[in-house]
């Protein structure tokens, strides 16, 4: 998939028997899933989004320069966990202070507080309950996983190429005496 695309949603299971679909916004305010023009699948696919209820839309596939809905129920299972793509042009610029893309990351080396290469991070994880670094070391080897907070994570600079991390301390939980055997 080219770079210039982020991925604002993903489209889940039919809703009803006349092509509606379930609509997963990642966007701050869902309803803006729409707002930046035409979505794409990242292969060629667009569609449009028309919502008609919280987390409900009407989907139409943009084939030939003309808009098709999808309407039915089989139309519409074959769109299921269909990924919606929009181009980075059509997004607001972040505010340069302290705004960016989790995509921006993607890239960013990845340094230690002395300033010491620790790799470069190669994929962000959000799976809902809290973002995620993944960082390639510089030699190969296991990625570090990381926690996307302030304290595993101070620094953010996107505009210099990198990201200050301090991993949290290992820690060794003992195996409990209640479920040893006698």
């Amino acid at each position: 998939m080219p770079d210039n695309r982020i991925q604002l949603g993903v489209i889940g299971r039919p809703h009803g028997v006349r092509g509606l679909v379930h609509v997963t916004s990642h966007t701050a305010n869902p309803a803006d899933l729409t707002a930046y023009g035409l979505l794409s699948n990242g292969s060629g696919r667009h569609f449009l989004l028309r919502w008609k209820g919280n987390g409900i839309a009407e989907v139409s596939e943009l084939i030939g320069g003309t808009p098709v809905k999808i309407a039915d129920r089989t139309a519409a299972e074959k769109l299921t966990n269909v990924r919606l793509f929009i181009d980075r042009a059509a997004l607001p610029a972040p505010d340069a202070s302290d705004e960016f893309y989790l995509a921006d990351l993607i890239g960013l080396r990845a340094e230690d507080k002395d300033g010491g290469r620790i790799g470069t991070v190669t994929i962000v994880h959000d799976y809902g309950a809290g973002a995620s670094l993944e960082i390639e070391p510089p030699n190969g080897g296991e990625p570090l996983i990381l926690p996307f907070t302030k304290a595993c994570v101070p620094v953010v600079d996107p505009v210099g190429g990198r990201v200050v991390v301090t991993p949290p301390d290992e820690v060794v939980v003992a195996p409990s005496k209640e479920g040893a055997a006698a």
